[in-house]
């Protein structure tokens, strides 16, 4: 992961790609996709199984409509 002071700085870096602007987010939205149930359940003994369930579906659902 790096991490940039502003998207300035991210553009200006050699292996910047145009492709991935949309995924330039500030750390507070960063943190708050990554307290989603998919990534902090994953220290489940039943993580798979959990991931194949209703709440594990929902949970997979909203953190890919968060990165859309």
């Amino acid at each position: 992961m790096n991490l940039f002071r502003s998207e300035e700085h991210a553009r200006g870096w050699s292996g910047y790609d145009d492709s991935m602007a949309r995924y330039l987010k500030p750390v507070a939205e960063w943190a708050d996709i990554f307290s989603n149930p998919f990534f902090r359940e994953r220290g489940r003994t039943d993580y798979i199984s959990w991931t194949r369930s209703e709440a594990g579906q929902a949970a997979f659902v909203d953190l890919r409509a968060r990165l859309a």
